[in-house]
């Protein structure tokens, strides 16, 4: 790693020579490089934390010009409770990870002695685009040197003290190893972003990682593919039959774990016969940890009477806005599914098929309507419904009785992310070292030509055998 303040060109330059040099090299190389970067990174502990601290510090200063929001300070903050051991754990996940490069995945005999391969190979470069978030730096640069790919990082000026610091830390470690310089570089320089977001013939995939802002500037000004999310509009869905219990532990989970977080929860949605009871559980726990509901009237009716005064006082009426807006705090939107037959009706009860299915279809059509396409979770004990549900909500991650907060890479075993994807092209949800590679094909033959293939006289004919991959 190097921190630069060369001109973007002269760095996208340099990055994609080094990606070919780093895409090279065997993968105990590039695991040796990760087992110095970790190494690094915890005996530095106390050193980064202070660096952290101070950009906390400048970042809270009501005086300062560089104020930012709750949501973004609580992401800048590296001393939360885990969040540097997470760090750590997640450099030694990617290095023990399975090598992604060079990895045969089709094998096809097109003819006798000519036959074709597809064979995983990195991206190439990467530009990460982040504000707050100083662990990003660490999983970058796990997945950037495990993947054989090389990565450009700029960060935010409000996190500046501890990038500038974990990125000198890293850059000494990677000195006595065989992972080129300029494989992964943090770029000072300010007002750089447009310059290379224009470098479409040097850099192969942008990541932003920060605001809403950010993320849609960067989709609006470049070239270059983008991966990534705007918005994190998570929505759970309590089906009238929900647990009562599991309902109540989901929901704090998915709201309080981290509510700064874009996996965190924003909607709602409540099967009507369930507000009396299931929706009052969940409600009652929720405003006792101070969460402000946005009720639908009939949710609202329903809480009025059921919560205590206290409580009370945290119930507002929803508008429309609510339900499209990510509130990343203790804050939550509350919208109501109106069932569409009397329940006294023994036609439409629980068990029936027809009656849960026309419920659970409206909770899919809302939020395919209003979500962002990340996660959304159903809580309910009938398979038949949450299969309803897994299948029909189009986003990258979709849950039975499970948080919302799940949608992580180190939680699905990807040891960590570079971002979480609502892309429908090549990667999505937490992408990992799978997300970082593409493929190329390799065909292999003995003076094989186009031309020897005909229906004429003399002409050959393809095989195409599949082949075994070993």
């Amino acid at each position: 790693m190097s921190l630069t303040n060369s001109q973007p060109l002269e760095v996208a330059t340099s990055a994609s020579r080094s990606a070919q040099k780093l895409a090279a090299l065997p993968a105990d190389a590039r695991n040796a490089g990760l087992t110095a970067v970790h190494q690094a990174l915890s005996a530095s502990k106390k050193v980064i934390l202070e660096a952290n601290a101070r950009d906390l510090e400048a970042a809270s200063n009501p005086g300062g010009d560089g104020q930012i929001s709750q949501s973004l300070l609580k992401r800048l903050d590296l001393a939360k409770p885990g969040k540097f051991d997470d760090m750590l754990k997640g450099v030694l996940d990617v290095r023990d990870l399975d090598d992604p490069v060079g990895n045969v995945t089709l094998r096809t005999r097109l003819d006798d002695g000519l036959d074709l391969e597809r064979i995983t190979c990195p991206i190439g470069v990467l530009l990460i685009i982040f504000e707050s978030r100083p662990e990003v730096i660490a999983n970058i640069t796990a997945l950037a040197i495990k993947s054989g790919n090389a990565a450009i990082l700029k960060g935010g000026k409000e996190s500046t003290e501890s990038f500038v610091t974990i990125s000198t830390i890293i850059s000494k470690a990677l000195e006595s190893t065989e992972i080129p310089k300029d494989s992964i570089q943090l770029v000072t320089t300010r007002d750089v972003i447009p310059q290379l977001l224009s470098l479409d013939r040097h850099i192969d995939l942008v990541i932003p990682r920060g605001s809403n802002d950010l993320v849609r500037y960067v989709k609006t000004n470049t070239r270059v593919p983008v991966l990534g999310h705007a918005d994190g509009l998570c929505s759970i869905y309590i089906h009238k039959d929900a647990d009562r219990d599991t309902a109540v532990k989901v929901v704090l989970d998915a709201k309080l774990d981290y509510p700064a977080a874009c996996n965190a929860v924003e909607t709602l949605l409540v099967d009507e016969e369930a507000l009396p009871t299931v929706l009052v559980a969940v409600a009652d726990a929720l405003t006792a940890k101070t969460v402000a509901l946005r009720c639908d009237a009939p949710s609202l009716s329903a809480l009025s009477g059921s919560l205590d005064e206290q409580k009370q006082s945290l119930l507002k009426p929803a508008t429309e806005a609510d339900y499209t807006t990510e509130f990343l705090d203790l804050t939550l939107a509350i919208k109501t599914i109106p069932a569409l037959s009397s329940p006294d009706d023994p036609s439409t009860s629980s068990s029936s098929s027809s009656s849960s299915f026309s419920d659970v279809d409206q909770a899919v059509e809302h939020i395919n309507a209003h979500s962002s396409h990340h996660t959304d979770a159903i809580i309910t004990t009938d398979e038949a419904v949450a299969q309803r549900f897994l299948n029909g909500v189009d986003s990258a991650g979709v849950y039975w009785n499970a948080s919302t907060r799940m949608a992580d890479g180190l939680r699905y075993g990807f040891g960590t992310e570079v971002g979480i994807s609502t892309n429908k092209i090549h990667a999505r949800g937490p992408v990992g070292l799978e997300g970082l590679m593409i493929y190329k094909y390799v065909v292999k033959g003995h003076g094989h030509v186009a031309g020897d293939y005909h229906a004429g006289p003399g002409g050959r004919s393809w095989k195409h055998e599949r082949m075994p991959i070993v």
